[in-house]
C-alpha cells in the first residue's frame, strides 16, 4: 500500500466502488488515515513486511462507522449502519498454501469467531484473499456456491466452501456466469487462479445483482479487484437536508489592496451613520454585508484532502500511463509491453517521491512564516485526528 493510496482512491471513485476489503496492505499499526478523493482506510498490521489487512470506505459511509474489530494482521472487521441495516464488512487474508496448518487454522478460528459475533440479523459481506481454489462446478454444494469457479478445488478451497457451509454463507462469485477473464482474481505469467472471493449470507444474496473481476487496473501487478453491486433493503426513512456552510472570506483582510477597498466600501454604506446604545446588531449586519460584497464567501465544499496535499498533475499522469500500459500488456502479452509497464511502475514511484519531497522542501521553507507554521499545525492535527 505504501505510496498506492491515493492510486487506490481514484480507482475507487473512477469505478464507482463504495467499500473495498484490501489484504497484505504491509502498513504496521492500527489507525485509519485518509487517502485521498474522498476515501478513508481502516487497517491493522504488525509487521512492515507481511500480511495486514484493511477496509476502505467512501466519505459519506465513514460517519456510519459504529465499531471497528482488529483482530490479528488477517482478520479485522467493520460495522455499520445504513438506513437502519446493520452491515458488517469483514476483510480476510488466509494464509498461503505452503504455510503451517496452524497458521491456517489460526486464520479459520479467528474467522469463525468474527461470525459468530455478529447477530443472524445483521448483513454480512466477506471480502477475502483466501488463497484457495473453489473450482468449477458445485454438485453437493449448490447450497454455498454457483457453478462458475475456476478450474480444480484444491484443499483451501475446501476450507472455504467448509466455513460457508458452517456459517450459512455464499460464495458470491461463482453466482454469476462470466468470460474466464472476469474471474480470475490472480495472474502471473501463465498460471491464472482464483483466489479472491465475495462472500454474503445466503439470505441476502437476492440483494446481490451482479459479481466479476475487474481488469486493467495496475494498483496491484497480479491481483484483480473483485467487485459486486449491491443493494440493501431498508426501510424508507426521510433524510436529514445536510446544510452546507459559506463562509466570508475575511482572512483577504491581510491584504492591503483588500483591506483598503473594505474601508472605502464600509464607509460609503454607513454613510456616517451613528451606532446607537442596543442597536449595534443593525451596524454588525452592514459590515457582514459588505465582507460578503468585497471578500466574496467560500464554497462551503470539503477542504482538499491533508493526506494527498503533496499530489500534483505529473503523479497523475504517470499513474494514468501506467494504467493504460497495464492494460495494454494484459491484452498482448509481450516482452515489450512488459518492459514498458515494468517501466512506467518505477517512474511512478519515483514521480511520488518526487513530489513529496517537493512538498515537503516548501513546508520547510515556509516554517519561520506565519502561514507556514499553520501548515504544519494543520497537518499534525489531521494526522492525530486520522489516527
Amino acid at each position: 500500500m505504501t505510496g498506492k493510496g491515493r492510486e487506490l482512491a481514484d480507482m475507487m471513485e473512477r469505478r464507482k466502488v463504495d467499500i473495498l476489503c484490501v489484504q497484505e496492505t504491509r502498513w504496521k499499526g492500527s489507525k485509519a488515515r485518509i487517502i485521498g478523493a474522498g476515501f478513508k482506510l481502516f487497517y491493522y498490521g504488525v509487521d512492515s513486511k507481511r500480511n495486514g489487512v484493511g477496509v476502505v470506505l467512501k466519505e459519506e459511509f465513514v460517519r456510519n462507522v459504529l465499531e471497528v474489530k482488529r483482530v490479528s494482521d488477517r482478520v479485522m472487521s467493520l460495522k455499520l449502519e445504513i438506513e437502519g441495516v446493520m452491515l458488517n464488512v469483514v476483510s480476510g487474508y488466509a494464509p498461503q498454501v505452503g504455510c503451517e496448518l496452524e497458521e491456517k487454522e489460526r486464520f479459520w478460528s479467528e474467522l469463525d469467531e468474527v461470525m459468530e459475533s455478529i447477530p443472524t440479523g445483521e448483513r454480512v459481506v466477506i471480502g477475502a484473499d483466501f488463497n484457495g481454489h473453489v473450482g468449477e462446478g458445485n454438485t453437493g454444494d449448490e447450497e454455498v456456491m454457483g457453478k462458475f469457479g475456476v478450474k480444480e478445488r484444491n484443499l483451501e478451497g475446501q476450507m472455504v466452501v467448509d466455513f460457508a457451509k458452517r456459517m450459512d454463507m455464499a460464495v458470491v462469485n461463482t453466482y454469476f456466469q462470466k468470460r474466464e477473464e472476469h474471474r480470475v482474481t490472480y495472474k502471473s505469467g501463465v498460471r491464472r487462479t482464483q483466489v479472491g472471493y465475495i462472500l454474503c449470507r445466503r439470505g441476502n444474496l437476492k440483494e446481490i445483482s451482479d459479481c466479476k473481476v475487474v481488469v486493467g487496473e495496475s494498483v496491484a501487478r497480479q491481483h484483480r479487484m473483485v467487485v459486486c453491486r449491491m443493494t440493501l433493503l431498508v426501510c424508507k426513512t426521510k433524510r436529514s437536508k445536510i446544510e452546507i456552510e459559506r463562509k466570508t472570506k475575511w482572512w483577504k483582510l491581510k491584504k492591503e489592496e483588500c483591506c483598503e477597498e473594505f474601508r472605502q466600501k464600509l464607509r460609503q454604506a454607513l454613510g456616517g451613520q451613528v451606532v446607537l446604545p442596543g442597536d449595534w446588531e443593525t451596524t454588525a449586519e452592514v459590515i457582514r454585508e459588505t465582507g460578503r460584497k468585497v471578500l466574496g464567501v467560500s464554497s462551503g465544499k470539503r477542504k482538499e484532502d491533508k493526506e494527498t496535499w503533496w499530489w500534483n498533475e505529473e503523479v497523475q499522469d504517470s499513474i494514468q500511463r501506467k494504467r493504460l500500459a497495464k492494460k495494454k500488456w494484459d491484452m498482448d502479452r509481450t516482452e515489450e509491453n512488459r518492459q514498458e509497464y515494468k517501466e512506467l511502475q518505477r517512474r511512478v514511484k519515483w514521480e511520488v517521491s518526487k513530489a513529496k519531497q517537493k512538498a515537503y522542501d516548501e513546508l520547510y521553507t515556509r516554517l519561520d512564516t506565519s502561514e507556514g507554521e499553520k501548515d504544519l499545525y494543520r497537518l499534525a492535527r489531521q494526522r492525530d485526528r486520522d489516527g
